[in-house]
C-alpha cells in the first residue's frame, strides 16, 4: 500500500513485503488514530460514499455540519494518517477516501488467518480469499 507520489500535506503509508514488522504496525496504528474520532470516521465514510469524485471541503463541511476550521484540523488528520488525499483544484481542494489503505489493514489483520490454513477459513473470510503467501 505506497502511493509513490503523495499529493499536498499528505505522506505515503507502505505495508510491503520488504518494510519491517515494527514500521507496519505503526503505519497500522496511526490509521486507527486517524479513525479513532467519530468525527473523522464520518468524514472518511462520507468520503467513501463519494468515490472515485470525492468532495471539496466547503461540501464536507456543509453535508456533516462541521464548522470550516474543525474540518480542517479533521482532515488534516485523515491525511497524516493515509487515509484520505487532497488535490488542488483551483482555489479548492478536493478530498477523497483511500479505500485501499482500509483493505490493505484488513489484509494485514487477517494475514495469518486460520494459522495459515485457508482451507479452514469459512466462505468469503479474508483468510480465504488470500494465499497464504500473500504478504505486502
Amino acid at each position: 500500500m505506497k502511493e509513490k507520489n503523495p499529493g499536498r500535506g499528505e505522506r505515503a503509508v507502505d505495508l510491503s513485503p520488504d518494510q519491517d514488522e515494527d514500521r507496519k504496525r505503526g503505519e497500522i496504528l496511526e490509521i486507527f488514530e486517524g479513525l479513532s474520532s467519530g468525527i473523522r470516521l464520518d468524514i472518511f465514510r462520507l468520503l467513501v460514499t463519494w468515490e472515485p469524485d470525492g468532495l471539496v471541503a466547503g461540501e464536507i463541511s456543509g453535508k456533516l455540519s462541521i464548522p470550516p476550521t474543525n474540518l480542517s484540523f479533521h482532515l488534516k488528520t485523515l491525511t497524516y494518517a493515509g487515509l484520505v488525499s487532497v488535490e488542488q483544484q483551483g482555489r479548492f481542494l478536493r478530498y477523497r477516501a483511500r479505500v485501499q489503505a482500509v483493505t490493505d489493514v484488513i489484509a494485514f489483520l487477517t494475514d495469518n488467518c486460520c494459522s495459515n490454513n485457508p482451507e479452514h477459513c469459512p466462505p468469503g473470510s479474508p483468510g480465504k480469499q488470500n494465499s497464504p503467501s500473500r504478504r505486502f
